[in-house]
């Protein structure tokens, strides 16, 4: 009977092992080639259930999983989107039962949902230095946002965003119940991410060419003033032709990884060019690398990681899942350049977390936060919600009075 040679006799011993030979074995056995690395080239994974204390393995996990310390950084945004989800709905019942007692209060957070009056409120700031007190909380958190993409690319897709964490939610239900997701082929999957930048281009240049009483007479106008309770009652009143709309949105955001980030959300397309300005981009070491093609197979933005030196995509969202899987140590990093050194994943999520809560946090302690309508104010609206000057029409809101 043949003797079947162990592993340790087929490879060259590791001392003597090259990166060329590991990248042939890479190619034909695929992620299995992985144990063949040898043990000092191998990247190191921590064994959390060596540690005893469960708050210790808590916090070592943080620290050292860069996907879990995600999932826990996107529970909390989530739970913090449901608190503010609550108090809005609290406030709703108030107004729309005549605004009878105390009322529970408006949430500005419920601002991070008005992209539109946050991009007109940002240009109208900026000609002429007036932050504007219907919708402030909006303009801050827009910055924030923005600046988060600027230090760590798309990093608040998916860190942050709620939309996002649904998405994700969604695909990997998908992956989990079909066994994988579907893979657009590329002749069409560039025309498809186009669309997103093609509704940005629109919202963009029509705020580009409005004026500054044109911005004033938006910003001012009834319309505006309960743009987030027209928000809410499109959603607790919503046709059919919109439920069926989202509903056909959730089925392909299952079978698709990121349909709505990656084809049609324009704020996604907005980050995905502000973060070609950031420094931290995803790097490769190509002298290391063993092409095991594990970074590009987990991206869940389909980038082909194993042939980058540096990721440069608009759809890199900084999510690391790249760098958890690479089995080589020093290979793949997120970096300020080729030559710097990796940053760690708790620093990623501290920054991330850290940009965001600062920008917002001066907005609160500087009195930009709190919108200037009373709760009388909000009680007299509530009661005429359906007259003509609380709608709009492509951006247009009709002639206004000033006791409207």
């Amino acid at each position: 009977m043949q003797r079947t040679p162990k592993e340790s006799e087929v490879l060259p011993r590791a001392s003597t092992v090259s990166n060329s030979f590991l990248r042939k074995v890479a190619r034909q056995g695929g992620p299995r080639s992985v144990k063949k690395i040898p043990p000092e080239q191998r990247r190191r994974k921590t064994d959390f259930s060596l540690e005893p204390h469960r708050y210790k393995r808590f916090l070592l996990r943080l620290r050292e999983d860069s996907q879990f310390l995600r999932s826990m950084v996107q529970l909390v945004v989530a739970l913090l989107c449901v608190w503010i989800g609550v108090e809005f709905y609290l406030f709703m019942e108030w107004g729309t039962s005549g605004g009878i007692g105390p009322s529970p209060g408006r949430p500005a957070g419920v601002e991070g949902f008005l992209p539109i009056s946050a991009l007109m409120s940002l240009k109208y700031w900026m000609q002429t230095g007036i932050i504007n007190t219907i919708h402030p909380a909006s303009i801050f958190i827009l910055l924030a946002i923005i600046m988060v993409s600027i230090v760590i690319k798309k990093a608040f897709c998916s860190w942050l965003c709620p939309v996002g964490t649904l998405s994700e939610s969604l695909w990997t239900a998908g992956q989990k119940l079909f066994g994988k997701t579907l893979l657009i082929p590329r002749w069409l999957d560039y025309p498809l991410r186009s669309l997103k930048y093609l509704l940005l281009f629109y919202f963009v240049f029509s705020i580009w060419q409005m004026d500054v009483p044109g911005l004033r007479n938006f910003i001012e106008s009834p319309y505006n003033k309960v743009a987030d309770i027209k928000m809410y009652l499109f959603f607790a009143n919503i046709t059919s032709f919109a439920l069926w709309t989202i509903l056909i949105l959730i089925a392909l955001s299952v079978v698709i990884k990121n349909f709505w980030c990656r084809y049609l959300c324009p704020y996604g397309a907005l980050l995905g060019i502000v973060g070609w300005l950031s420094p931290l981009k995803i790097t490769r070491n190509k002298e290391t690398c063993i092409d095991c093609e594990l970074c590009t197979r987990a991206c869940p933005s389909a980038i082909n990681v194993h042939k980058a030196g540096r990721v440069w995509s608009d759809e890199c969202m900084s999510c690391l899942e790249c760098v958890e899987v690479c089995p080589v140590k020093n290979t793949l990093a997120l970096k300020a350049g080729m030559s710097g050194n990796a940053i760690p994943s708790w620093v990623i999520g501290t920054l991330v977390a850290g940009v965001f809560a600062a920008v917002t946090g001066l907005a609160m302690l500087a009195g930009h936060w709190q919108n200037s309508l009373t709760d009388a104010e909000y009680a007299r609206r509530f009661q005429k919600l359906h007259e003509p000057v609380y709608q709009h029409f492509r951006g247009e809101v009709p002639s206004y009075g000033p006791n409207d």
